[in-house]
């Protein structure tokens, strides 16, 4: 137990610094190409940051353990706006562009929407039980082609405004992202691996260690790096990092498991995990087409949400 604790410390050392580095070389990729930092946030930074939740779904199906590959998945987006977005906008009011409002929200909406709807049998087959299968998979990575589609559409016509700013040479921005993406992912691995072992140790179930301490876990390279870029006054990169990661969550860290290593019967979520995963989407949209950002008022209602849902859940658990 001492040293897991000890190496869930380390962990986290690694993942700061980590990030911090990562923000650094990715914003600086952006200025040298003259592409929009949201552009980055919503690639490299959001599929960089997602790497943990795709290793721990590939490594959970193969395993058998069904409940961790979508309790990863509900439990990280759900943790990515909530908390992630409202610890933010504590550091700073998140400025939201007319671009994310219009196409990334929406699109993220509709995807958060469709995985609700493949997996909720019972609510339009009474007397089915909730599945998910190869089929849905596909249908999951067929959605995510379009927002590939659109990614790169953006990358062809969005040119970044702000070209005062100095920025490291490309080459070092390179291997600063590089490196910080690589201390990312080292430092959530020693982060789940040490915390979910203390959680077992403590005899909790399969599904409350996967909402709760698997996905805080993954969820901590976006965690980490949305607050630092925030500091840095990067709104782009916060935001798109937020948005990115759930898209390819829901598109890439379910799609590719499920359609590789077939599908589950075994999904013991209920409607209220749905509701709050589908009505944090929901809100981030509302509150950003409302006046195109995200206010600390408005980020300290995502985190009483988030104190609300992850009370019961727990006591539930």
């Amino acid at each position: 137990m001492i040293l897991n604790i000890f190496l869930l410390i380390i962990g986290f050392v690694i993942l700061i610094k980590g990030a911090d580095v990562f923000v650094d070389g990715a914003s600086s990729i952006a200025g040298n190409f003259k592409v929009s930092k949201m552009l980055i946030g919503l690639t490299i930074v959001a599929f960089g940051t997602s790497a943990p939740e795709l290793a721990v779904s590939i490594k959970s199906i193969i395993s058998g353990n069904h409940d961790i590959v979508f309790g990863n998945v509900i439990g990280s987006n759900i943790l990515n706006i909530l908390l992630i977005l409202g610890v933010s906008s504590m550091f700073h009011s998140l400025t939201v562009k007319n671009n994310t409002v219009k196409k990334e929200l929406p699109i993220t909406m509709l995807i958060t929407t469709l995985f609700c709807v493949l997996l909720s049998d019972k609510l339009f087959n009474i007397g089915y039980e909730n599945a998910f299968t190869r089929s849905d998979g596909i249908v999951l990575l067929l959605f995510f082609t379009i927002f590939i589609y659109y990614l790169i559409s953006l990358a062809r016509h969005k040119i970044d405004d702000d070209q005062d700013e100095e920025y490291l040479p490309i080459g070092k921005a390179i291997i600063f992202t590089l490196g910080g993406i690589i201390a990312i992912v080292l430092g959530s691995n020693f982060v789940v691996d040490s915390a979910a072992k203390i959680a077992e140790a403590l005899g909790v179930s399969q599904k409350l260690i996967s909402l709760t301490i698997i996905a805080l876990g993954t969820s901590l390279p976006e965690l980490v790096t949305s607050v630092t870029a925030t500091r840095k006054g990067q709104f782009d990169i916060a935001i798109g990092n937020v948005v990115g990661s759930n898209i390819f969550n829901i598109g890439m860290v379910i799609g590719i498991p499920i359609t590789i290593f077939g599908g589950t019967n075994q999904i013991n979520f209920n409607p209220i995990d749905l509701l709050v995963f589908l009505g944090s989407s929901i809100l981030l949209f509302l509150y950003s087409f409302n006046d195109h950002k995200i206010s600390k008022k408005e980020g300290l209602s995502f985190l009483i949400i988030f104190i609300i849902y992850y009370s019961y859940v727990i006591y539930m658990g």
